[in-house]
């Protein structure tokens, strides 16, 4: 690990993500990981994919060379969306996603898979007014719990159907859109109501020694 400039080792973390969600995710991830990593903020460099990420063999050789490589990582985490417009589906849930690429990749400790259950989009939901308010639109929130829906009508696809019958006249974008329903929101609402991304984010926190969120 490099040497922070107080001292201490930085924690260096690749996230392997698809390329949409790096730009519209990882700053407020960044932001909110400094509030509760204050001496030991890990460097987090993103391995975007446009589309989405590697698997089986080819994942194995890109986590192999993120954590031996000239820029060696610590730990090198990965993001995937559970649907990924496949058909058959090719993850039926999150905890099928997440084996699977523990599968693909081996016995490596410093390896660690998480994925959106069903899409990233479940992890704005929680931001409803918001959304209602960038779309121009009054549609009714989808009840339940955010992750909890199908490869049928994913997150994304309720969130661009507001936008599209709404005021703003405009299809839902992810890096503009997602950046603008974040800017400012506590993510802690997302991450009390979303399981995924609760275990995403205590990954970070464990692995750089700080508290993590019950």
């Amino acid at each position: 690990m490099a040497d922070g400039t107080n001292g201490w080792a930085v924690m260096k973390i690749a996230l392997i993500v698809e390329g949409r969600t790096e730009k519209a995710f990882l700053p407020f991830l960044q932001k909110f990981l400094s509030s509760r990593l204050p001496d030991t903020m890990p460097r987090i460099d993103p391995f975007p994919y446009h589309g989405r990420i590697p698997k089986e063999k080819k994942l194995q050789r890109v986590v192999t060379n993120l954590l031996s490589g000239s820029k060696k990582a610590d730990h090198v985490l990965a993001l995937t969306d559970v649907y990924t417009g496949t058909q058959p589906p090719e993850f039926q849930d999150a905890a099928d996603a997440k084996a699977k690429m523990r599968q693909w990749v081996g016995s490596e400790p410093r390896f660690h898979p998480h994925a959106a259950q069903y899409d990233f989009e479940a992890w704005l939901l929680p931001y409803w007014s918001m959304i209602q308010t960038l779309a121009g639109h009054n549609k009714t929130a989808p009840s339940g719990n955010p992750e909890a829906v199908n490869h049928n009508r994913p997150p994304a696809h309720r969130i661009m159907e507001v936008f599209e019958i709404g005021k703003c006249r405009d299809s839902y974008v992810k890096p503009r859109d997602a950046a603008r329903i974040l800017r400012d929101n506590d993510l802690s609402v997302a991450i009390e109501r979303c399981s995924e991304l609760k275990a995403l984010v205590n990954t970070i926190l464990s692995i750089c020694g700080g508290a993590v969120i019950p």
